[in-house]
């Protein structure tokens, strides 16, 4: 008898499946934007020693030196010189530190306030409910950067005061969407059975209805990094967040607008350093979201 086993072919399409899966993986595992987040925190982590020069050492004989890659450059900096001579790639690393430092702090704080707030609202309602709420209501009201200059020409520009300014601004989103799932737990069976039970209310909360809202608590987190260096850099650049000279994104394209013909590396590269920082966690954020949520997970 002839064998009839078919004979293994190479599969047409085999090669083509390579840049589909490729594509795939990408979409549904966050590569890039973990990446940048990663290379973000070990710049701020090892600062020191990541950074090639003194971010504070100025010399103005290398005042707007350009890029290394340039035919005119010196060579001595690889992403060019500020208007005083100082290394622009170390500043920006000694930046990520200032900034990542900045977004720890404000939405730890921020994110407990708004957590405990949302939580109390969810459970008790009634007059709890609607005396928290009016403060959400006065305090989305309020203008941000009118707020943030008062406090900044009140208190005087300091690291302390932006913190807690972002910080005081940073409650209000994660406390709204507290809230809003902590009503839905609230009537769940296995809540109802622990009141039944006689457990305390502090119990109950803690126990039984912050472990519903934890996902929501991390996928907002993630998400306000982006926001919140974006305010502090908003604030540096006008002249309101970080005092000089301590290196910060914001205040280091304030530098460089006046350059922006002659050295716009000099406001460039600190912008594309917030763009990439802001991007990457917002992505981190959207894709944590999908994960989690059933509704929106994607197949």
């Amino acid at each position: 008898m002839e064998d009839v086993t078919p004979s293994r072919q190479a599969d047409p399409f085999a090669r083509r499946s390579w840049p589909i899966r490729g594509f795939r993986f990408f979409s549904r595992w966050p590569v890039f934007s973990s990446l940048i987040v990663v290379a973000l925190v070990v710049s701020a982590l090892f600062a020191p020693l990541i950074a090639p020069q003194d971010p504070l050492l100025d010399s103005l004989r290398d005042r707007n030196d350009p890029p290394a890659w340039f035919e005119d450059s010196t060579g001595k900096y690889l992403l060019g010189a500020d208007p005083l001579g100082r290394d622009l790639l170390s500043r920006i690393i000694h930046g990520a530190r200032i900034s990542m430092m900045v977004a720890a702090v404000a939405i730890v704080t921020g994110i407990t306030i708004g957590t405990t707030l949302g939580l109390l609202a969810g459970y008790f309602g009634g007059a709890v409910d609607e005396t928290i709420m009016r403060l959400l209501d006065v305090n989305a009201a309020i203008p941000f950067l009118l707020l943030a200059l008062i406090v900044v020409m009140v208190f005087g520009q300091s690291l302390g005061v932006l913190m807690a300014v972002l910080a005081l601004s940073n409650w209000g989103g994660p406390a709204r969407l507290v809230r809003a799932q902590a009503l839905s737990l609230r009537t769940l069976d296995y809540v109802l059975q622990a009141q039944i039970m006689g457990a305390s209310t502090p119990r109950i909360i803690i126990k039984h209805i912050l472990p519903g809202v934890t996902n929501t608590v991390v996928v907002v987190a993630t998400i306000s990094v982006g926001s919140v260096i974006l305010a502090e850099s908003i604030l540096s650049f006008l002249g309101a967040g970080i005092p000089p000279p301590t290196p910060a994104w914001g205040s280091m394209v304030a530098s460089g607008r006046n350059y922006l013909g002659s050295a716009w590396w000099i406001a460039v590269f600190p912008g594309v350093a917030i763009f990439m920082t802001v991007l990457a966690f917002n992505f981190l954020g959207d894709w944590l979201r999908d994960r989690w949520d059933p509704q929106l997970r994607q197949l």
